[in-house]
């Protein structure tokens, strides 16, 4: 079993969330089940980008630290939902604000991930 040669540091409050909801999809699944995608066919058709394996696994670390539940019904077909805890209601307000200022910033961020691009492409 692969044991990491540094221990993390878990007494710091931004590595903490970053455990939680760090991962390119995390915040955009979250995101997703807020607006009423609860299914996992209809995160996966929110969010395109990702694949569903990808989506599965960031859905699982989700569920492991307890910022989503999984409610599953016995009925054929099978019905998955997911739903937002308490925990991770507790990061919806600050979800929303890293949505505004995105918003707000697109453009310019947009304009040097080109100029990046460029840079890399020569």
């Amino acid at each position: 079993m692969y044991t990491k040669k540094i221990k993390e540091n878990l007494d710091c409050g931004i590595l903490v969330a970053a455990k939680a909801f760090g991962g390119k999809w995390k915040l955009c699944i979250l995101d997703a089940i807020k607006r009423g995608m609860v299914r996992p066919a209809d995160i996966c058709r929110y969010i395109s980008d990702a694949s569903p394996r990808v989506l599965e696994m960031q859905l699982a670390e989700l569920l492991f630290f307890g910022v989503i539940e999984k409610c599953a019904e016995d009925v054929y077909p099978k019905k998955t939902e997911y739903k937002i805890t308490l925990l991770g209601e507790s990061i919806l307000p600050i979800l929303t604000q890293i949505d505004n200022w995105g918003t707000a910033h697109s453009k310019f961020i947009k304009e040097r991930h080109k100029e990046l691009e460029e840079s890399e492409s020569t």
